[in-house]
């Protein structure tokens, strides 16, 4: 499944919300969860991880108009760590919860450029648009902007050539002298020069569409006796080659790129919980059945499995909810 395609998957949502909805009701169990001494995070749970984002917006704007109380921030103030974060995520909307990434990314402590790289490698240009919007509702900034003050460059150029969002352009016609033209020019500034043409390889991977791609790719293996993919691991390093790496995967299977990226989250000592909640809670109204999918042909056991294996409590049994079953 090439990644223009990622979105709203036959089959592909693992969360598909409550079919008779009302959110009245919900935001009173939630109320009821969070009130007094304690807190019932099995019923916080229940309601909000089987609940779509959209009814997840209903609620909260029940909760104000019947409690007089943010949702977000009565759920900060009972809940703590990993499960608060998982929570949190669930309640904000794409758009949002992207561009909250985003920024957290660029204003932490250093910058996170792997969830730059996963945000802006595997959305569309529309989606891209609304998140530049949603960021700058939200924190009064410039996304492009403040990448550009963080990071620096051929990676910048290349994040910023990304945030144009130019490639989703899925025609079925592909211009084959095109083609062969931009796979003769990958192959000139990389495997036939000494030292790499950067701006070439950021020029065709970013601005070029899906479809176009994907035979630019076929061409240059046959031109080059190698996979692009070969060919960016020997040429560059570091946060560019991880970039580049991620729009080439991300053209061929969506899903197997965010697989390897929960497998990767998820193997060997500790989790990288970060990566492992951005990417459930933003795939599984889209695509997490198929990532799933490709996650067993990876990791040769599921990912309910690895998630059993790997994390604990509350915070587990939200994770699995949101997968849904392996069948």
């Amino acid at each position: 499944m090439v990644w223009w395609k990622g979105w709203r998957d036959e089959d592909g949502s693992s969360v598909r919300g409550a079919l008779s909805f009302d959110p009245t009701p919900d935001a009173q169990v939630l109320y009821k969860a969070m009130k007094g001494l304690g807190t019932d995070e099995q019923a916080i749970i229940d309601v909000l991880t089987k609940r779509s984002n959209a009814q997840r917006q209903q609620i909260s704007r029940s909760f104000k108009e019947q409690f007089g109380k943010d949702l977000i921030a009565s759920l900060k103030s009972e809940l703590s760590g990993k499960f608060e974060r998982l929570i949190i995520a669930l309640m904000y909307s794409p758009f949002k919860y992207d561009a909250k990434e985003l920024h957290d990314a660029l204003k932490g402590l250093g910058t996170n450029e792997g969830v730059i790289i996963e945000i802006l490698a595997s959305r569309t240009k529309v989606q891209i648009k609304e998140i530049i919007k949603a960021y700058k509702e939200e924190y009064g900034s410039n996304l492009e902007e403040d990448i550009k003050s963080d990071t620096s460059g051929y990676f910048e150029r290349m994040l910023v050539c990304l945030l144009q969002g130019e490639r989703d352009d899925p025609r079925c016609y592909v211009d084959s002298a095109m083609v062969l033209q931009d796979a003769q020019a990958l192959y000139a500034a990389g495997e036939k020069i000494r030292g790499t043409d950067e701006i070439q390889f950021i020029t065709i991977l970013c601005t070029r569409s899906a479809t176009h791609l994907l035979r630019v790719f076929d061409e240059y293996q046959k031109l080059a006796s190698k996979s692009l993919e070969d060919s960016i691991r020997s040429e560059t390093h570091g946060s560019l080659e991880d970039a580049m790496l991620a729009i080439v995967k991300c053209t061929r299977n969506i899903h197997i790129y965010f697989a390897e990226r929960l497998y990767h989250a998820l193997k060997g000592a500790g989790t990288c919980d970060g990566t492992l909640i951005r990417v459930i809670v933003s795939r599984s109204e889209i695509d997490l059945n198929l990532i799933k999918a490709e996650f067993l042909k990876i990791a040769g056991k599921s990912l309910s499995t690895m998630i059993l294996e790997d994390t604990s409590g509350d915070y587990k049994t939200a994770l699995l909810n949101l997968c849904g079953s392996d069948k």
